[in-house]
C-alpha cells in the first residue's frame, strides 16, 4: 500500500460579510486541521450563479493533501463552514463560505453526501477558471480537455487583488478598471528628485500634504525613509523607522485616509512589520524580497500585500547589471516569475501580490523604452504565465533619468510632460498602478488615458 498522501482539489467561495477574511480564515484553518495546501488559484470575483438575486462572489480553488478519505474530509470541510458562520438558507444562495471537494485523486465517487469529479462543475466557469491556475493531470482527462479549450475571460469575472480593506479590489482582468495612483512621499534628504522636500517638514505639514494628495486623487501613499537611487547609501531599519513611523501613524489616523491604502517602501522585514502594525496596508519591495531573507514571511505572517519590484544587484552594481542575453522582456519576465514563486513558498496568497518591471533598476536607456513599449507583452508572457498572470502590474516613471534623457530636461523636478507621456504608454500597456510625484497632474492623465484605453 503506498504511503503518498491523498490529493483532492477544494473550491471555495464566499459573497456574504468580509469575503477576503472568510477565505483566508478559511484557508488557515485547513492547515490547522492538517490540510497541506500545495497549490493555490487566484482569486476570481464573479456573478452569481442559478439564484441571480445576491452579491458578487469570489471563487478560487486549492489543491490540498491528507491522509483522509473523501467522507471524513468532507466532514473537516463543513465543520470549517460550520465555525465560519455557514448557514445554508437558500439553496445556492448567499453564504459566507462555500468548501467543495471536486477532485479526489483519480477516484469517481458516487454517495448520497458527495459526488466526485463534483456534477455540476463543467458547467461552473467560476471552478473551471481558478482550476486552469494549475491544470489537473490528464489522468482527469475529460476534465483536462475541457479547461484547455476555455475561452478568453471576460470581464464579468476577474482575478482580483486587495490594497485596502476599505477599497475596491483591483480587478486586473476587467477591461473597465481603473488606473490607481500611487503617490510618492519621501521623507530623504537625497532622493533624486525631492529629497529634502519633506523630511524637513514637521509633522503637521506632512500630514496637509497628505490630505493634498488625497484631495488630488492619489488612492495610495508610498511613504519612504530610503533613497533607492544610483550609488545610495542604505540605512539601518532603526533609522528607516525614526523617519517614516510617526508619519505612517499619523495619516493612518485622519480621517481623509480612510478610503487610502498606505504602501511603504522598505526592503527592511523589520520596517515592514512595523509599519505594517501601525497601520499600512502594503509592503513596496525594490528587491522583491532579496535584501532580507525574512521580508516575505514576514509579510506572509501579516497577511498583507507586497509589490515585488525587478531588480538586480543594488544601488551601487545595478546599472553595471544590464546584460540581458534573451532580451531584457525575457529576462524580466523570468526573473520576476522567480520572486513569485518565492512570495508564495514563503506563505504570501496570489490575491496579495503586485508586479513592477522596475524601470530605471539595472535597465539602460533603450530597455527601459522597450519596457514601456512592449508591457502588454510582458503581462501576457506564455512562459511564465503561471506565475506572472493574474496579478495587476505597477509602473514607476516618474521622473526618471530615461524620461530626462529623452526630453532632455536635467532637472528631475521638470520633467512633468515627459512622465506623462511614459504614464499614459504604461496604462495603453495594461497597468494598474502608477506611482509618482505630481499628483494633480498625474491624475488627470490618468483620467485621460483611461478614457482612451479602458473600454467604458
Amino acid at each position: 500500500m503506498s504511503d503518498a498522501p491523498n490529493k483532492a482539489v477544494v473550491a471555495f467561495g464566499s459573497n456574504m460579510g468580509d469575503r477576503i477574511a472568510t477565505i483566508e480564515a478559511a484557508l488557515a484553518a485547513m492547515k490547522d486541521k492538517n490540510l497541506n495546501v500545495v497549490k493555490l488559484s487566484s482569486l476570481y470575483e464573479t456573478k452569481p450563479m442559478y439564484y441571480d438575486d445576491q452579491d458578487p462572489f469570489l471563487n478560487g480553488v486549492c489543491q490540498i493533501e491528507t491522509t483522509l478519505e473523501p467522507l471524513p474530509l468532507l466532514d473537516v470541510l463543513q465543520s470549517i463552514e460550520n465555525e465560519l458562520g455557514r448557514k445554508r438558507i437558500i439553496d445556492k444562495g448567499p453564504r459566507t463560505i462555500d468548501l467543495d471537494i471536486i477532485l479526489y485523486n483519480q477516484e469517481h465517487i458516487k454517495h448520497p453526501r458527495l459526488e466526485v469529479p463534483h456534477k455540476l462543475m463543467l458547467e461552473r466557469e467560476f471552478v473551471l477558471r481558478p482550476l486552469a491556475d494549475f491544470t489537473p493531470s490528464a489522468a482527469h482527462r475529460p476534465i483536462y480537455q475541457f479547461l484547455q479549450a476555455l475561452p478568453e475571460m471576460d470581464s464579468s469575472m476577474s482575478p482580483v487583488t486587495v490594497l485596502h480593506q476599505q477599497m475596491p479590489l483591483i480587478r486586473s482582468h476587467d477591461s473597465a478598471r481603473k488606473t490607481h495612483v500611487m503617490a510618492i512621499l519621501n521623507l530623504t534628504p537625497d532622493s533624486f528628485s525631492d529629497g529634502g522636500v519633506h523630511s524637513q517638514k514637521d509633522l503637521e505639514t506632512i500630514m496637509a500634504t497628505a490630505r493634498n494628495f488625497i484631495a488630488a486623487g492619489a488612492d495610495i501613499i508610498d511613504i519612504g525613509g530610503q533613497s533607492t537611487r544610483p550609488r545610495a547609501e542604505y540605512l539601518s531599519a532603526e533609522e528607516e523607522l525614526r523617519r517614516i513611523l510617526p508619519v505612517v501613524k499619523a495619516i493612518r489616523s485622519m480621517e481623509e485616509a480612510n478610503d487610502v491604502a498606505l504602501s511603504i517602501d522598505t526592503f527592511h522585514s523589520k520596517v515592514a512589520r512595523e509599519t505594517i502594525l501601525a497601520g499600512a496596508d502594503i509592503i513596496n519591495d525594490v528587491s522583491a524580497g532579496v535584501r532580507d531573507k525574512d521580508m516575505l514571511a514576514t509579510v506572509a505572517e501579516l497577511g498583507k500585500t507586497i509589490i515585488l519590484m525587478h531588480m538586480r544587484g543594488d544601488a551601487h552594481t545595478m546599472m553595471k547589471l544590464t546584460d540581458y542575453p534573451e532580451g531584457v522582456l525575457k529576462g524580466v519576465a523570468e526573473e520576476l516569475s522567480e520572486r513569485v514563486q518565492a512570495a508564495r513558498a514563503a506563505g504570501i496568497l496570489p490575491w496579495h501580490i503586485i508586479l513592477d518591471p522596475g524601470l530605471g533598476f539595472a535597465k539602460n536607456q533603450q530597455q527601459n523604452l522597450e519596457l514601456l513599449r512592449r508591457l502588454r507583452e510582458l503581462r501576457d508572457d506564455t512562459e511564465n504565465s503561471a506565475w506572472l498572470k493574474n496579478h495587476p502590474w505597477l509602473t514607476g516613471p516618474s521622473r526618471k533619468g530615461f524620461v530626462g534623457k529623452v526630453t532632455e530636461v536635467e532637472e528631475a523636478s521638470k520633467r512633468s510632460y515627459g512622465t506623462a507621456a511614459a504614464v499614459t504608454a504604461s496604462i495603453e500597456g495594461g497597468a494598474e498602478i502608477v506611482r509618482i510625484h505630481d499628483v494633480s497632474g498625474m491624475v488627470q492623465v490618468t483620467k485621460m488615458a483611461d478614457a482612451i484605453y479602458r473600454s467604458p
